[in-house]
C-alpha cells in the first residue's frame, strides 16, 4: 500500500478505536466526532488508492459517490455526516439525542471502513 494511502488508513482506524473509547467512557458527543472522521478517512484512504486527489471536505456522501460507496452504505455515510455536526454544535436540532445514537454512528463507521479495506487491497 502507498505510503500516503496507509498514513490516511492508519488514521482511519486510531479514531475508530477512539470512537469506541470514547463511547466506553460515555463521551458521547466526542465518540459521534471521531466516529465521522474515521470514516471520511477511510473513504479519503480509498479516493487516493483509486488516483483521485483528496476533497477537503467533510460530507461522507459526496465522498462516498467519488469512490463509488455502495447505496446502503451511502445512507449510513448521511446520517454520520450528520454526527460531526451533533458533536461539535449543542444548538444543532437532534444533538440532544446523542447518547442514545452515538453507538449507531460507531456501527456505521466500521461497516464504512470494512468496505473500505476490501477496497485498499
Amino acid at each position: 500500500m502507498r505510503e500516503d494511502v496507509q498514513a490516511w488508513w492508519g488514521r482511519a482506524e486510531r479514531d475508530l478505536d477512539t470512537a469506541r473509547y470514547l463511547l466506553s467512557g460515555k463521551r458521547y458527543e466526542d465518540a459521534a466526532v471521531y466516529a465521522q472522521q474515521a470514516a471520511e478517512k477511510a473513504l479519503k484512504a480509498v479516493s487516493l488508492r483509486q488516483g483521485k486527489a483528496i476533497r477537503k471536505i467533510h460530507d461522507l456522501v459526496k465522498l462516498g459517490k467519488d469512490v463509488g460507496l455502495p447505496g446502503s452504505l451511502l445512507e449510513q455515510a448521511k446520517e454520520l455526516t450528520l454526527a460531526y455536526a451533533y458533536g461539535r454544535y449543542p444548538d444543532v436540532p437532534g444533538a440532544e439525542e446523542i447518547q442514545s445514537i452515538a453507538a449507531d454512528f460507531i456501527d456505521s463507521a466500521e461497516e464504512i471502513l470494512q468496505w473500505a479495506k476490501r477496497n485498499l487491497a
